[in-house]
């Protein structure tokens, strides 16, 4: 089966690096791999790391930082040697890298399957960035590859500027979702994955920090009765006004095929599910109020 991979992009200075430590820390027994383009002045926080050997950090709870210069392709064949039973793959872009880019280019390995590209972005800055013309198309170019905006530090500006930014952002990545944070604290399953089998139900939901997020997300448990018109059920998930950030289940295809659903901002996937799979539920993560719970219920029972 292949190695999920999301592709962590953003502009100088938006919080990839505190995303990704954050991750690291939310990990919960996943065993993940972080590339990043150099490690400049240690981006991984000092109280995770457990040990170093040349480009490579050892991080706590199986997990390890390498640095990949400008050869990412090559660092990827080299992961399953250097680090068999890797779960998961994180690729931290340099703050000027198109992620779409990269994102394009994990898509030729056979071993790797993208899991989503996550741009971050500065509430604050970010539209001022885009205006700039020296910088500007890069901005923008980050944004329109995105399936999830983190749009980080809201809580430097007003809620009024906050609204229009995420307006903006919206425009700017079609096809994505925008997830308004302070700090980069948006639950892990947002960027790790869901667990397949509905075990984390909106009361379970995390921040990375351990701060329990229940106030600003909600999450439905979707346990369709039989088989599923997956791809159906897909292009409602998907839908401008469900509301829809994250989701991700073992369903049980109309054709008796036990499939993986994983929908990422306005992108879906569906692919075969292992031999020793199980049906379980549909997790499903929207922001609190936004998420269309009734919508998301009725479309699952359309598409059994």
């Amino acid at each position: 089966m292949s190695v999920a991979v999301t592709v962590i992009g953003g502009y100088l200075g938006a919080g990839k690096t505190t995303l990704v430590n954050h991750l690291l820390r939310a990990a919960d027994g996943l065993r993940l791999a972080v590339l990043v383009n150099d490690f400049g002045a240690l981006p991984i926080d000092r109280d995770l790391i457990v040990g170093s050997d040349g480009d490579t950090l050892e991080i706590s709870g199986g997990c390890i930082c390498c640095s990949y210069g400008s050869d990412l392709m090559e660092a990827l064949l080299e992961l399953p040697r250097r680090r068999p039973g890797i779960d998961r793959v994180l690729i931290e872009t340099s703050g000027v890298a198109l992620p779409g880019m990269v994102a394009s280019a994990v898509g030729l390995l056979q071993d790797y399957a993208l899991d989503g590209t996550v741009v971050l972005a500065d509430a604050e800055t970010v539209r001022r960035q885009a205006a700039d013309a020296y910088i500007g198309d890069t901005i923008t170019r980050q944004l329109a590859a995105a399936d999830l905006v983190i749009l980080n530090r809201c809580d430097l500006v007003s809620d009024a500027v906050r609204d229009e930014t995420v307006q903006w952002v919206e425009a700017e990545a079609p096809n994505g979702r925008v997830v308004p944070a302070e700090r980069c604290a948006v639950p892990a399953e947002l960027v790790l994955g869901l667990r397949s089998g509905g075990d984390r139900a909106s009361n379970t939901l995390r921040t990375p920090g351990g701060v329990a997020a229940s106030v600003l997300y909600e999450a439905v448990d979707l346990r369709p009765d039989g088989a599923v018109d997956v791809e159906r059920l897909a292009r409602a998930l998907t839908a401008s006004g469900s509301g829809v950030l994250r989701a991700k289940g073992f369903l049980r295809d109309k054709e008796g095929r036990l499939v993986i659903l994983q929908v990422v901002g306005r992108r879906f996937e569906i692919s075969y599910a292992p031999a020793d799979a199980t049906p379980g539920a549909l997790v499903v993560i929207g922001l609190r109020g936004q998420l269309d719970c009734a919508g998301v219920g009725r479309a699952a029972y359309l598409s059994s």
